[in-house]
């Protein structure tokens, strides 16, 4: 089976790099290399001075691991693989999960390898769409509905992307008792745990709370440094995770020997990044709130509960993809339609996890006073 164009790489590809303000960027606010090392002590600094640029080790630098499993309370480093970034962690693992036959679960809107993967392993598909009604909360009973006896994963991505929703205790706990009763995986893309507004509680991530659970983890999102192109899966099942690690060999085979060092140093100094990356946040969405008071009559959305991103209904009758392509032409300012998600409607993704965003956003104003 040919893998299907990826959408998202596909847009963006085409305007990442020529549009002036990214308005639906998923990232939060990146650092120079300059501002990484600084942050750097001895022992890192030790590691850095004296990198040796050959192969590294398949799972991952094992100091990395180490300071990665401190983000997983109860586990350590024999529960992690490290990635060439999230791409590459959810390729292994769903080649590890998934084989022919197998029923999947998935809830989208997603990242569309999380829906395509699967199906692209041989597994039958059922999205489970979160709705706008419902604040684009989980429902547990339409993926109790949706349960076959082949059914072998459920696939999650909270917070949420695109909406900012959120997975609360409580659900996770149901999802996991109906999980736990039937044998079935969880695979739980939380790529951006850790980033919302400095008022959130964090609850446990799946593999921490579920021994089928895996957890995937990046250096891009949360922390702002795609760059490096490191990620993880994490998860008590380590017959699973061994299987994850072999397809790793068909893949990127290891990572690179910069990037380890450069994330452990960035996960050492991680309360310093996220305190930034909170605070830019916390800034944006009140910008977002008064923006979206303002021009009520236009648009309308549920107020994002962590991440960076959210999901915004455009209520005109125009189609939303004449407005993205207005905007970027005469403004430069980019959003993303939501048929990128394959999602009905008129919907785009907005980003805030930026500090440009305050200055994209004056010229999105600016061309609304001229549109429609």
């Amino acid at each position: 089976m040919i893998l299907p164009v990826f959408r998202l790489e596909e847009y963006l590809s085409q305007w990442e790099f020529n549009a002036p303000y990214l308005l639906c960027c998923s990232d939060a606010e990146s650092r120079s290399l300059e501002e990484i090392l600084s942050l750097a002590d001895d022992e890192s600094k030790l590691l850095w001075s004296r990198l040796h640029l050959g192969y590294t080790e398949v799972k991952g630098l094992p100091i990395l691991r180490n300071e990665i499993a401190k983000l997983y309370q109860g586990l350590d480093l024999e529960n992690i693989v490290c990635y060439a970034g999230a791409e590459d962690g959810i390729f292994c693992s769903m080649q590890a999960l998934v084989k022919e036959g197998d029923h999947v679960i998935v809830l989208t809107p997603c990242y569309q390898s999380l829906e395509d993967l699967p199906r692209h392993f041989g597994a039958r598909v059922t999205a489970v769409r979160l709705k706008e009604e419902n604040k684009w909360q989980i429902d547990i009973k339409a993926i109790e509905d949706a349960l076959t006896p082949s059914t072998r994963l459920i696939i999650i991505n909270f917070p949420h992307n695109p909406t900012g929703a959120v997975l609360t205790d409580d659900q996770a706990s149901a999802l996991i008792d109906l999980a736990r009763k039937r044998g079935i995986y969880i695979f739980s893309d939380e790529v951006y745990r850790l980033l919302g507004l400095s008022s959130t509680t964090w609850g446990l991530p799946i593999a921490v709370r579920y021994e089928r659970g895996v957890s995937l983890g990046v250096m891009s999102k949360a922390f702002g440094l795609a760059g490096l192109r490191i990620g993880w899966i994490v998860t008590q099942d380590k017959d699973l995770l061994h299987q994850a690690e072999i397809a790793k060999h068909h893949t990127s085979i290891c990572n690179s020997a910069p990037s380890e060092v450069l994330s452990l140093i960035a996960l050492r100094s991680k309360d310093a990044l996220l305190s930034r990356n909170i605070e830019i946040v916390d800034k944006n969405l009140g910008l977002l709130d008064d923006f979206f008071h303002r021009h009520g009559d236009r648009f309308s959305w549920v107020r994002p509960q962590g991440g960076c991103v959210g999901f915004v209904h455009y209520k005109a009758h125009r189609p939303i993809d004449e407005l993205v392509e207005a905007l970027v032409h005469k403004q430069g300012v980019l959003l993303m339609p939501s048929r990128i998600y394959d999602f009905p409607g008129n919907y785009f993704r907005i980003g805030f996890g930026r500090k440009n965003m305050p200055s994209a956003l004056v010229r999105f104003e600016a061309f609304l006073e001229e549109w429609e």
